[in-house]
């Protein structure tokens, strides 16, 4: 049975390329466009894997992680973080949020393939 990702990005353009990397690898996909967003197509399904950007309007990438670690079905879903962003302490932020993988844009599909692999 093939794995579903989530990718929540506020780029469509980031998500697209994204889905066809991943779809290409056999996963099927979810998008969603920001945190908010993201929670709410989470509810219920089976989801096994998330990307996340950092920088998202309405709910950042952060703040969804920890709400996403409250729900219980998707309390050990691994988080992989998707951003820009490379400071220390935005990284050990996503961390202590629970996110387990951080990739920085502009990212190579198989950098981020081996590290979805890694996770699921």
């Amino acid at each position: 049975m093939s794995k579903t990702i989530m990718i929540v990005d506020d780029s469509a353009s980031l998500r697209q390329v994204v889905s066809i990397a991943l779809k290409g690898a056999g996963y099927n996909t979810i998008e969603a466009c920001d945190g908010v967003d993201a929670l709410k197509k989470l509810n219920g399904a089976a989801v096994n894997l998330i990307i996340s950007d950092v920088n998202m309007p309405n709910m950042d990438g952060i703040s969804m992680v920890k709400e996403v670690k409250k729900l219980p079905a998707h309390k050990f879903t691994p988080i992989i973080m998707l951003t820009t962003e490379s400071q220390a302490d935005k990284k050990s932020e996503g961390q202590a949020a629970g996110a387990r993988a951080w990739v920085v844009k502009p990212f190579q599909p198989q950098q981020m393939l081996a590290a979805v692999a890694k996770l699921i």
